[in-house]
């Protein structure tokens, strides 16, 4: 991938269809607290992209987290981190096909959803069994279209909360009063909304190894992290509590950035939004597609995977692309046919990977470090802040947002059920990393 796939991916990357429907119920609850909400766990992810970053530039993989806490802990952990992270990105692949599905038939009333997603489907699977600069060019006009639309609705946003704005009335900041209307339970909830929120970003440092210069991409994705994220994230959510009602139905009902569009006067706002949710669950689709084969092929390439995975064709993993497609076409299908136990079961296993994935970042940045600086100091490239204070600082926020989660009854399932697969999956990966070793023995 050329440079500048890589820094329009970044530069999407953050700005996913969770951002445009899923901060609703996050508003709905926490209110104008939402804002804090966002920046509390912006920071938290601004040091975890900073650890990765670290890791990444230094040693380029498209393994990724996995390859790391692989070499700072062991291959058990490269297993358990790795194929937890392929099972979300499929996971997702088919969430994000049904929810395009809805919105074309919504368009199209009478077709069936199940045959959109199939499309989808079959229509990035074969951008992905391209070669990747194929992915990268599709994903650089999918990014360029939500940092385009995203980017409008802020600089509206902000002439309309300034008053200039033709038509409009500054609504002052009689929307932000009370700070927190459901008191501290309601920021829980719209802190744990915002934390998935930014799951996601991860896939730069994958596709950062496939790009011309793995370590200047790395570096340069993740040092604009920050501005990123403060105006993507916390800016947006700042605009529309203040234009909208945070107890406004629409806010749920429609989307926050829906609502506040109408709330402008926008002709056709609801279209409009619809048209950039649909493109960010596309992105979303080719995005994980990606991630997850790169993923795949890359714990078979280090001995902990079947084999067939492995094969490379033209420069691609083909059939990492194909499993990783086909699991998440089964997603789709178990919605329609098992929706309240095994797909439930599924989605509540998934709930919180993206957290399990930041712990084992964190560990491996804080063993690998020392071992950068004591054995190739002029590969650290990228430096983690203040290390270790703030790594440990991270963790020890990662570890009360599992308190968070236990404590919340909708949480609390997601949070047993994810720590079940983890846990499997680590045993899992050192059965298999004794096994490999005793081979090596006797051979």
């Amino acid at each position: 991938m050329k440079q500048r796939h890589l820094s329009m991916i970044a530069l999407g990357g953050v700005i996913g269809a969770g951002l445009f429907v899923g901060s609703g119920a996050g508003i709905a609850a926490a209110g104008p607290s939402i804002v804090i909400a966002y920046t509390l766990s912006g920071l938290l992810v601004m040091l975890v992209m900073r650890m990765l970053g670290e890791m990444s530039a230094a040693y380029p993989s498209s393994g990724s987290f996995s390859a790391h806490a692989e070499r700072a802990i062991g291959p058990w952990a490269g297993f358990a981190s790795g194929w937890a992270f392929w099972v979300l990105l499929c996971t997702a692949v088919g969430l994000e096909g049904i929810g395009a599905a809805k919105i074309v038939t919504g368009w199209l009333p009478g077709t069936p959803e199940w045959a959109w997603v199939a499309l989808f489907m079959v229509m990035f699977c074969a951008t992905n069994l391209a070669a990747v600069k194929r992915f990268g060019e599709f994903e650089f006009w999918f990014a360029a279209l939500k940092v385009g639309a995203i980017s409008l609705f802020l600089v509206l946003g902000v002439l309309a909360v300034a008053g200039v704005l033709p038509g409009t009335d500054s609504p002052g900041t009689s929307n932000l009063t009370p700070l927190l209307p459901n008191g501290g339970e309601g920021l829980v909830i719209g802190l744990l909304a915002s934390v998935f929120a930014y799951g996601g970003l991860e896939t730069v440092t994958i596709a950062a190894a496939e790009s011309e210069n793995p370590v200047k991409g790395v570096a340069s994705a993740v040092r604009t992290a920050m501005w990123r994220i403060a105006l993507f994230y916390i800016g947006s959510m700042a605009v529309v509590v203040t234009l909208v009602p945070w107890d406004s139905p629409a806010v749920v009902e429609q989307g926050p950035y829906v609502a506040a569009l109408e709330r402008l006067g926008i002709p056709g706002a609801g279209q409009l939004m619809n048209i950039v949710v649909l493109v960010a669950l596309l992105s979303a689709m080719n995005a994980n597609i990606y991630g997850a084969s790169r993923i795949g092929y890359s714990l078979v390439q280090r001995g902990q995977g079947p084999k067939l995975l492995g094969r490379v064709s033209g420069g691609v993993p083909r059939i990492a692309v194909l499993a990783s497609s086909v699991f998440g076409f089964l997603c789709v299908l178990l919605s329609y046919w098992r929706p309240d136990d095994v797909f439930s079961w599924l989605l509540n296993m998934i709930g919180a990977v993206i957290l399990v994935v930041w712990i084992f970042i964190a560990v491996s940045q804080l063993r690998l470090r020392r071992v950068l600086e004591r054995e190739a100091p002029e590969k650290l490239v990228v430096r983690m802040w203040a290390f270790p204070v703030l790594t440990w600082i991270a963790l020890a926020g990662m570890a009360a947002i599992f308190v968070l989660m236990a404590r919340e009854p909708d949480t609390r399932v997601q949070l047993y059920s994810t720590g079940g697969m983890t846990v499997a999956l680590g045993v899992a990966g050192y059965a298999w990393q004794r096994s490999r070793a005793r081979t090596r023995t006797e051979g």
